[in-house]
């Protein structure tokens, strides 16, 4: 796939009175041209309500919210937070008012989603930081009753991760649960340029929609997540060595799964898998 590469934007943080602050992981997305891409992953179909995590100084934020969605920005960054709060909306005054566009000061990951949403359905957009965003799939599919739609920046490798299919190199935890329950598409790379400061790596930009099944999965997401995580810890190891702390009935120990490595076992296979052990 053609990696995006282009020098053409100025929307840098310095010029919104917003620094990018490196523990945050800040990498301000400045081209328009990308930021309307990711924009579009979302199909907007099915729900009027967006979260955006880490919008920064919004370069992305008024392209979803020219999509008639109702945005709720949600930024740790104090800085971030009164430029959205007070010049975003005086900037963009046609299309942002309190209907479709609200910000909260918090951390993704210790919020309780239901205090913004109550049970309400919402998809997931951002720019999201690199050092957390492990974490905010793990997070999206906890809450996946609620997320039909995901979609946004990460870094390159982490997105092709996320996406990967059985028996590639990079296929791990993060493959086998997101794909549990979303279908994972790998869309776009991004080079380094369009970002201040620009990242030391490339980005990759991610859709996932979520399964038409995926509350009807024959195991809970606790034992599956317990199974892989097993798994992957020792990739190298087959089942029967790597989740020798299951203590596993010695006739399951000898089915043919428990001779392959975890990267030789589709998603499917690990849900049959975990329904199995979490009968016994």
């Amino acid at each position: 796939m053609a990696k995006y590469n282009k020098n053409k934007s100025s929307h840098k943080g310095s010029d919104k009175g917003v620094t990018a602050k490196k523990h945050l992981g800040q990498h301000f997305l400045k081209d328009e041209d990308v930021a309307l891409r990711i924009a579009e992953v979302l199909s907007y179909e099915g729900y009027d309500q967006i979260l955006e995590i880490g919008p920064g100084t919004g370069v992305l934020t008024k392209h979803v919210i020219r999509k008639n969605m109702k945005v709720t920005a949600l930024e740790l960054d104090s800085e971030s937070v009164i430029y959205l709060k007070h010049s975003f909306p005086l900037e963009h005054v046609k299309i942002v008012n309190d209907q479709t566009f609200q910000v909260i000061e918090a951390d993704f990951l210790k919020k309780d989603l239901k205090e913004i949403y109550g049970e309400q359905s919402f998809a997931i957009i951002g720019n999201f930081p690199y050092n957390i965003s492990t974490q905010i799939v793990f997070k999206t599919i906890e809450n996946r009753e609620q997320i039909p739609e995901f979609g946004g920046m990460f870094q390159k490798e982490v997105a092709q991760r996320i996406c990967a299919p059985h028996g590639s190199k990079t296929y791990g935890i993060l493959s086998v649960l997101a794909q549990a329950y979303y279908e994972a598409d790998y869309v776009f790379t991004v080079g380094p340029d369009v970002f201040d400061p620009p990242p030391r790596v490339d980005s990759g930009v991610l859709f996932l929609k979520r399964r038409d099944n995926y509350d009807n999965l024959t195991c809970s997401y606790s034992i599956l997540r317990q199974v892989v995580k097993l798994a992957f810890q020792q990739r190298r190891k087959t089942l029967r060595n790597s989740l020798k702390t299951l203590n596993l009935p010695d006739e399951m120990r000898e089915k043919d799964i428990f001779s392959l490595r975890p990267e030789q076992i589709s998603v499917d296979a690990f849900v049959e898998l975990a329904t199995q052990i979490e009968k016994l």
